[in-house]
């Protein structure tokens, strides 16, 4: 799996990263989940043609000490689909940018 991780994380900078996805992200189907829904301009052409599998999300994983960003788009109705792709340049600069904005409001500095 391709993902951005940031490890090392001091208990307070779990809990402000937990504070912010939690103000700023729909929880995901199981505790320390959670989905950024990938703006529908930044959709490939064939995400864009499969309205049945969207809204399309990147997964967001916090864990005790990390939190991981994968870099697979997703679709939250469908595993197994050819609309599910890792992200595109634009994409994964649409992640990369939630990432910086994060850790700069937050102030990590794991």
């Amino acid at each position: 799996m391709r993902l951005y991780k940031i490890d090392q994380l001091s208990r307070e900078e779990k809990a402000n990263i937990e504070s912010y996805l939690n103000r700023s992200l729909q929880p995901g189907p199981v505790e320390g989940v959670y989905w950024l829904e990938v703006p529908q301009d930044l959709l490939s052409v064939e995400q864009r043609g499969h309205d049945d599998c969207g809204p399309f999300y990147f997964a967001v994983e916090l864990e005790a000490d990390a939190v991981s960003f994968e870099l697979l788009v997703r679709s939250q109705t469908n595993l197994h689909c050819s609309c599910i792709a890792y992200a595109s340049p634009a994409q994964r600069d649409f992640i990369l940018r939630f990432i910086d904005k994060l850790l700069q409001e937050e102030r990590i500095q794991a």
